[in-house]
């Protein structure tokens, strides 16, 4: 069988583009064959052992590739940041410029920079491969920094390997993970939120804003040295020990990587780095990415290539990352990227693709997976360019898993757009259900981007400003009763249904409060909004008790969902909806006023037990379902069913014994 004839037969609406995927498959062979030579992808990848600073067995070496140049120097307290000939690179071939050094000259925690000269110009750069990067606190720039301490980190779970269960994804950001308002390291967020993830039940941590950036307040996406973790949180082995300590408990930890585009900075970044705008990046107009102010990489380029799959490599070997969320995959897949497109129709998915963008993807995930087997990625991809998420042996890209990008869109058109009323149950089983054949996807209500300013999370779309007056247990209010009810119903729909994962931003279990604003000139450089609030959850006179009560019950049960959704009733006169996954029967009544007694839901012969009940009173509810009773199915002349009493905006999980 021709390899894209897997990808067609299992979507028969792609065999009228079947010689375009074999030409894809034939340019991403030429691809390899170019970028790697006769070496293998993991040998190929560790360029982080040749360029930057490395230490050897007679002294220091630096390399950087900066075929612009005619001159470079490294300049730092041994030469007084200045030009030095004892401390100029010598040029080698194919753009590698080389300085060997004693050991003497650079101690651990030494700071320095490259003095850059081009035809015409000059100008102080980070090193492209630099691994840590720090600001200084009065003059607020960025310099390279020697990080050699004298003992390495001691891995403690060297052995952990990701298990292949479905992932949910706690998706957090160190910086703001605390309550202080200011920025949270490493160490705090071992010491204050992993617990909390743990206790939660999640099995997957997605850390965002860890390549290093210029710019706290572009949450991470504007990279400058892409492979230094971010200093602003503590130093390497802190991260390391974060990382452990998370395997220690049994839960992988991912990292959200950003080879979509590059920081515009030129001293902190890349760009323009050895006086060419066209080094890393397209040359003219397509090395900008307009709509997020940036630079747009070059995959084409053999020396990019290098960089970005070596990048790949260098955070699974330094610091024990288990896989990634690659950023902004549709941006890379289309010239146009993806702005403006609404991918109506299967052309749309052949048409000003960036076959280099998409053979690079392709190596990136072979690469992961070859290195570490049980590795994650997941694609932010939202055009569903079929083949993503696909085998690379299938036709497809390698991807373990694509975000399914348009369910926030989903329930942020229903809150805002329809009243209740007009909630029609069997559109949320539809769109909630859908992803290409080939494909696995990881679910999500919510992400940091309805968190972020100029958006809405779904507790203050559903609650607006009567969460600042009342959320206390005893102070009754409709709005309030009605937010916290969907926002349950909501969240267990969306995790029960998914189609291989689930993922929640940091706070959003529990309702929190308040959006994410980072300090800004606009705000007057405040962190106040730039926190998660946990003082609240664990407040017991807060309903937030009762919302991440549910999430930590929901996550329970929900990581055990498996198989496929069977036995449905869906009936929207009624806003009725339930389906069976394995032995769990999932109920929503999402009337409004309505409850129902004795309602027949089909499900298969059995008796059940109720698990999980969004009406209980442990959850803010009114303990309307009695969770002691046995519900035995009876038969009918058409399938088997449970007679429930169903409140109204009630969600309820029985399992059948």
């Amino acid at each position: 069988m021709v390899i894209r004839e897997k990808l067609t037969a299992i979507d028969p609406w792609l065999e009228p583009h079947a010689d375009e995927i074999d030409s894809r498959i034939a340019y991403t062979d030429a691809y390899r064959k170019r970028i790697l030579g006769d070496m293998s992808l993991s040998d190929f990848a560790v360029g982080y052992l040749y360029f930057g600073l490395n230490k050897t067995e007679s002294g220091w070496v630096f390399r950087e590739w900066a075929p612009g140049a005619t001159k470079i120097y490294i300049i730092g307290d041994f030469s007084d940041w200045k030009d030095d000939e004892r401390f100029a690179l010598k040029k080698q071939k194919d753009g590698v410029w080389e300085l060997h050094l004693p050991y003497s000259i650079l101690q651990h925690e030494s700071l320095y920079r490259l003095h850059m000269h081009w035809d015409g110009g000059e100008g102080y750069r980070i090193p492209a491969w630099a691994t840590r990067v720090v600001q200084d606190e009065t003059t607020h720039e960025f310099s390279a920094q020697v990080w050699q301490p004298k003992s390495p980190y001691v891995w403690r779970h060297d052995d952990f390997s990701r298990s292949l269960e479905a992932p949910f994804v706690y998706e957090a950001h160190i910086g703001m993970s605390g309550e202080a308002e200011k920025v949270t390291t490493y160490a705090e967020f071992m010491h204050d939120t992993l617990p909390r993830i743990i206790a939660d039940g999640y099995n997957t941590i997605q850390l965002m804003a860890i390549q290093e950036h210029p710019y706290y307040g572009s949450f991470g996406y504007h990279v400058s040295s892409f492979f230094a973790a971010s200093s602003r949180f503590g130093t390497p082995e802190e991260l390391k020990a974060l990382v452990d300590a998370a395997h220690g408990a049994g839960i992988a930890v991912i990292l959200d990587l950003v080879h979509s585009h590059a920081v515009k900075n030129e001293v902190e970044g890349l760009s323009r780095f050895d006086g060419s705008y066209s080094q890393y990046f397209h040359a003219g107009d397509r090395g900008n990415h307009e709509a997020w102010d940036s630079r747009v990489f070059d995959y084409g380029k053999p020396e990019v290539a290098h960089f970005l799959l070596s990048n790949c490599r260098y955070y699974l070997d330094e610091y024990h990352f288990d896989g990634y969320r690659f950023d902004g995959v549709t941006s890379m897949l289309y010239t146009h990227h993806g702005l403006e497109k609404a991918f109506t129709s299967y052309n749309d998915y052949f048409q000003s693709t960036d076959l280099d963008a998409l053979a690079y993807q392709t190596l990136a995930n072979q690469l992961i997976h070859e290195v570490k087997p049980s590795a994650l990625t997941v694609a932010e991809e939202m055009s569903g360019m079929p083949g993503i998420a696909a085998p690379i042996e299938d036709g497809g890209v390698g991807f373990d898993y694509r975000l399914s990008m348009g369910v926030p869109d989903l329930w942020i058109k229903y809150i805002k757009e329809k009243k209740d009323e007009d909630w029609q149950v069997s559109e949320l089983f539809h769109e909630l259900s859908q992803h290409r054949p080939e494909e696995k996807t990881i679910s999500y209500a919510e992400s940091h981007d309805q968190a972020l300013v100029g958006d809405k999370t779904l507790i203050f779309r559903l609650i607006d400003k009567e969460m600042y007056y009342h959320m206390q247990v005893d102070d009754d209010n409709l709005i309030v009763d009605r937010g916290v009810a969907l926002h349950k119903m909501i969240r267990l729909l969306t995790a029960s249904m998914h189609n291989g994962g689930y993922l929640n931003f940091m706070g959003n279990e529990f309702g929190h409060p308040e959006w994410i604003d980072f300090p800004r000139e606009g705000n007057d450089w405040s962190y106040k909004y730039a926190r998660r609030q946990w003082s609240l959850v664990d407040d017991p006179k807060l309903k937030y008790k009762w919302l991440g009560d549910f999430d930590k019950s929901m996550i329970e049960i929900v990581r055990g969902v498996d198989g496929e959704r069977e036995w449905t009733t869906i009936n929207d006169s009624d806003h009725v909806l339930a389906y069976m996954r394995g032995d769990l029967l999932f109920v929503y009544n999402f009337h409004p006023t309505q409850s129902f007694t004795d309602y027949g839901v089909i499900a298969a012969a059995g008796e059940y037990r109720v698990v999980l009940s969004s009406d209980s009173q442990r959850y803010g509810g009114y303990d309307r379902i009695d969770a002691s009773l046995t519900y035995p199915s009876i038969s009918t002349k058409t399938n088997p069913q449970l007679k429930l009493y169903l409140p109204a905006r009630t969600a309820s999980v029985f399992r059948r014994q």
